[in-house]
């Protein structure tokens, strides 16, 4: 097989969201030939893997994840040309591409929609899923992710259609042969332009239980949860099985899947090599440990003990079982870890170094966020007016209308929340546009890009962008990073996450505080005259961490 090679176990994968990171036409919306100019730069972080979020046709309903035209760029990134010149040139800078493989929706723009929604008897009606309603009302009691109901009635054709998301992305049937047909063959039409790989979109979401029973609703929700009755359906393998047969193993490529609601176990099952289905899937676990009574948009602060014992269960539960973790603090769907995870203020750069450690001395694959290395935080924005996600909003207007949650304590949560915190222009420079843009960025600045930038971080050597490197250095050099065995250490510590990684010619013990204040910590006695591979501190006292210290020691 084509992926025996697992090239992508060493990997370190850098996560590009074009609209915000380079524009070089003076529209205000990142481009093609913005990431071309930038090539450079993510050679010398060390990456091995650039992930491109959607450039295709779109009406930009959801950012581009509702997709009007699946074989062309959208102009507002530039052309085929453009993107075929970027392949070229990101691999002679030795780094491959995935694309977002979005297919449990499409845009309602897309050809096969319009023609869905014009009859019952035009062959593209059941690309889709429709069902009559109950009632006079809705087929079930889904709710859509973005919020209101899952579907939508059509007058044209006296049926209603499913959207797990907006309602402008209607799901695609997948029990239909010919969409998978269609699906593979624009694959297809991608790998043999030479790209190294896909990022699949909620791909756990393709195959829908055929009973459509209701989701249960939680007391502060109007409707039920979809995605308990939609994740992990019962011919999601059997799909992906497919997929693999007929396009994934005839390339040497890499893929990950994008699965909510999927546990250990489950992922096991997809990403086992002996099974043939996907190399490793995203989940969501550790993203809900700071969710409350709303939902996301709870003003919560997750709890260590939490944290360990989740990313703990995925590093042994995955390794023992064969399958392979990709491992992330940070996306475009996420809010900056540095706000979320450690300390924006005083110990920014601290807290980033540290969060950076202890997810890439992990066995797996990780993804880096543009403006990650930069030790990015959230972004303050001062109205509801200021934001442009579509989530976002209709979070808002959730949180002050039904829940009368007070606008300042709701604007709060989106602070906190909001996926806008990973979408400001990534900040070059610290003039007045960073450096993004000559026009009007298509969403505001973060607020503090005079202070965090690239330009001023390229100059000290001892910031988050040079620590992050030396931290993909280690990868590529280390195979107990790779193959080790993981061991959490001193788990019942409220301030400290430490671990070892073991194989049969080193053990690394990885340490790593989340307090603010200085801890006493005591090395273990076999680790006291190790060497530190790598510490975010000058000085080092063997008996007490500085506020969110990390050190690396190998033996």
């Amino acid at each position: 097989m084509a992926q025996a090679t697992e090239w992508w176990k060493k990997s370190v994968v850098y996560q590009i969201y074009p609209k915000s990171f380079q524009d070089t036409n003076g529209d205000g919306i990142g481009d093609i030939n913005g990431i071309i100019e930038h090539l450079d730069y993510l050679e010398k972080l060390g990456v091995d893997v650039l992930w491109l979020n959607p450039m295709y046709v779109s009406p930009q309903v959801d950012n581009g994840y509702d997709i009007a035209n699946y074989r062309a760029i959208d102009p507002m990134f530039g052309t085929m040309e453009d993107f075929e010149k970027l392949l070229s040139e990101a691999h002679k800078h030795h780094l491959k591409i995935i694309l977002d493989l979005v297919v449990n929706h499409t845009s309602d723009q897309h050809p096969w929609f319009k023609a869905a929604e014009s009859s019952v008897d035009d062959p593209h009606h059941d690309y889709y899923i429709w069902k009559k309603g109950r009632n006079g009302q809705e087929p079930n009691n889904w709710g859509g992710s973005f919020g209101g109901s899952a579907w939508t009635y059509k007058e044209s054709v006296a049926e209603y259609y499913l959207h797990l998301f907006a309602k402008e992305q209607p799901d695609l049937n997948w029990e239909n042969p010919k969409v998978r047909e269609e699906v593979y063959d624009l694959m297809k039409f991608w790998l043999d332009k030479g790209i190294d790989g896909f990022r699949m979109d909620v791909i756990n979401l393709i195959s829908k239980n055929p009973a459509y029973l209701d989701g249960a609703v939680r007391e502060v929700e109007k409707y039920g949860d979809a995605h308990q009755m939609t994740a992990n359906g019962p011919r999601a393998h059997e799909f992906l099985q497919e997929m693999n047969r007929e396009v994934l193993s005839k390339y040497d490529i890499m893929t990950v899947g994008e699965m909510p609601r999927t546990s250990p176990e489950k992922a096991v099952e997809y990403t086992d090599p002996k099974r043939h289905e996907l190399d490793m899937i995203f989940q969501f676990e550790h993203m809900g440990l700071d969710g409350g009574p709303f939902g996301k948009f709870s003003e919560n602060r997750f709890k260590l003990s939490d944290l360990k014992q989740v990313l703990s269960k995925w590093q042994t539960e995955l390794s023992a079982h064969g399958g392979w973790n990709s491992l992330y603090w940070s996306n475009h769907d996420q809010p900056r870890p540095v706000t979320r995870f450690g300390n924006d203020g005083k110990y920014r750069v601290e807290s980033a170094k540290m969060l950076g450690t202890l997810l890439h001395m992990m066995q797996g694959t990780p993804y880096v966020f543009e403006g990650e290395e930069l030790g990015m935080t959230n972004a303050k924005f001062d109205s509801i007016n200021d934001y442009q996600d579509l989530e976002t909003f209709n979070g808002y207007k959730e949180l002050t209308e039904v829940h009368h949650v007070a606008p300042d304590a709701a604007l709060r949560a989106i602070y906190a929340k909001s996926r806008d915190n990973a979408r400001t222009p990534m900040p070059w420079n610290a003039s007045e546009k960073a450096g993004f843009t000559t026009g009007e960025p298509w969403i505001k600045l973060n607020p503090n890009n005079d202070e965090i930038n690239v330009e001023d971080t390229l100059k000290d050597f001892n910031s988050v962008f040079y620590f992050y490197q030396k931290l993909i250095k280690i990868r590529h050099e280390l195979p107990v990073i790779t193959d080790g065995v993981y061991q959490l250490v001193d788990a019942e510590n409220p301030d400290v996450f430490s671990y070892t990684r073991t194989d049969d010619d080193d053990q690394l013990l990885v340490i790593c505080s989340f307090a603010d204040h200085v801890v006493d910590y005591k090395v273990p006695t076999s680790f006291r005259d190790a060497e530190v591979l790598i510490d975010n501190y000058d000085q080092i006292e063997t008996d007490n961490l500085q506020p969110f210290e990390s050190r690396v020691y190998k033996i």
